[in-house]
């Protein structure tokens, strides 16, 4: 979440960038203002008590010896008196930091200076493009018939098991899978990222932690009884391991990766445009995340961009990165870069990474810090991505390998699956 600090420098500023995300800041950020001034208020006034309360303790034992207990009875009544008001102003003040957090929680993090003005997708700049564009056949199929054809992915068991959303991965299907995840943890590994192995539930501060609640509530799955959620990315888990830290310098920066499956309601979602494994409940991918002095966080970001088109161009897929808009970005996100395929079947580009900075603003809610030169604890900038987010990436792979003899698996995957063709 924003920090106090960073509201009251410019107000006038906050709200201006806001807007870029298409959050309208000038209520919030007033009543935040409000109720710190607030705050304050009571705080000096708690204190002027505690003072005051101090002062007559001390007098009490002075006054007993001197043989003044009308005095001294008369001082205790006070006190009495003052520590009842203590209460009112410790229950007044939890009250007001309570409600300046509540809104705070409310509202989402600024954009990046370079993020472009924009109300939706259709606003975001392409930034780059490569990968070797395919050439298919009239008869070419989506990756759902494909699926069927070679008996690779079972949507209709996923159906029967659980519902829509779920698919049953069959055969060289379910290798192709592992394959693709094996690759994308080795290849993170070479990068020098730690793999992490997390819980796929996480608890209600977790959430807080990396901004899914309150926000996000309803696309989450919710084990009510627990009140225990099912992660939608590794990044909950991964970057929760550093809630409430205090690192020192040399610990930074900290590379992580994960690979997990993912669970995600996407109430609203119907239509052909998420067909097959264009859109899931329940999905693999590897994460990557990076805890950052907030003077490195954007040579990370570029670095965690090079990763994800490093990966893309070794599978051999068409690719291009988009810089996405103020109104396309998430809640938490200072900026977010997607990579997208091109499914060749479907004649349409697919999302299948995002990797984003989110400045301090994860790290603010999670309080991690690190202690500077300075001796003082400063706020880290959080960082992550996609490295990729499977269904994708497979659909994609399967369209647009696909020949008269079978489809060929990338040469890169070749060692991981045991075979290079599926027919």
């Amino acid at each position: 979440m924003l920090t106090l600090q960073q509201i009251k420098a410019d107000p006038k500023f906050v709200i201006a960038r806001l807007a870029v995300k298409g959050f309208d800041g000038k209520e919030p950020i007033e009543n935040v203002i409000s109720l710190d001034n607030q705050r304050k208020s009571l705080q000096l006034q708690s204190d002027n008590l505690s003072a005051e309360l101090n002062k007559l303790a001390a007098s009490i034992g002075a006054l007993m010896k001197a043989g003044q207990k009308a005095e001294a009875e008369e001082a205790k009544a006070k006190v009495a008196e003052i520590k009842e008001k203590q209460k009112v102003f410790a229950e007044e003040l939890a009250q007001t930091e309570q409600n300046i957090r509540e809104i705070l929680l409310s509202v989402p993090n600024l954009p990046y200076k370079g993020v472009p003005e924009g109300k939706s997708a259709a606003d975001n700049v392409v930034e780059k493009a490569g990968g070797p564009m395919p050439e298919l056949g009239e008869d070419a199929l989506p990756h759902w018939e494909l699926a069927k054809k070679y008996n690779i992915i079972d949507f209709d068991l996923g159906v029967k098991i659980t519902g829509a959303g779920f698919p049953v991965y069959i055969g060289k299907g379910a290798r192709l899978q592992r394959a693709l995840i094996q690759f994308f943890l080795d290849e993170a590994g070479k990068s020098g990222y730690t793999e992490i192995q997390p819980p796929y539930v996480v608890n209600e501060a977790s959430g807080i932690g990396t901004g899914q609640l309150p926000d996000k509530e309803g696309q989450m799955y919710h084990c009510e009884v627990d009140n225990l959620y099912l992660i939608p990315t590794a990044e909950v888990p991964v970057t929760n391991l550093y809630r409430d830290v205090i690192l020192t310098q040399d610990k930074l920066p900290i590379k992580n990766c994960a690979y997990s499956a993912c669970f995600r309601r996407e109430a609203g979602s119907y239509g052909k445009d998420v067909r097959g494994l264009n859109r899931l409940h329940q999905f693999d991918k590897v994460e990557i995340v990076r805890i950052e002095k907030p003077e490195d966080s954007y040579a990370a970001l570029e670095e965690m961009k090079d990763h994800v088109q490093g990966l893309l161009e070794k599978l051999g897929l068409p690719w291009h990165i988009l810089r996405l808009c103020g109104g396309d970005m998430s809640f938490t996100s200072a900026i977010t870069f997607d990579f997208e395929v091109y499914s060749a079947a479907q004649k349409r580009w697919l999302e299948v990474s995002s990797v984003s900075n989110f400045e301090t603003y994860q790290a603010n809610r999670l309080k991690c810090r690190y202690r500077g030169d300075d001796k003082k604890t400063h706020l880290c900038h959080t960082l992550n991505g996609s490295a990729l987010a499977l269904p994708r990436i497979m659909a994609a792979l399967l369209e647009n390998n696909q020949t008269p003899e079978g489809i060929v698996v990338p040469e890169v995957l070749r060692r991981y699956t045991g075979f290079d063709i599926i027919n």
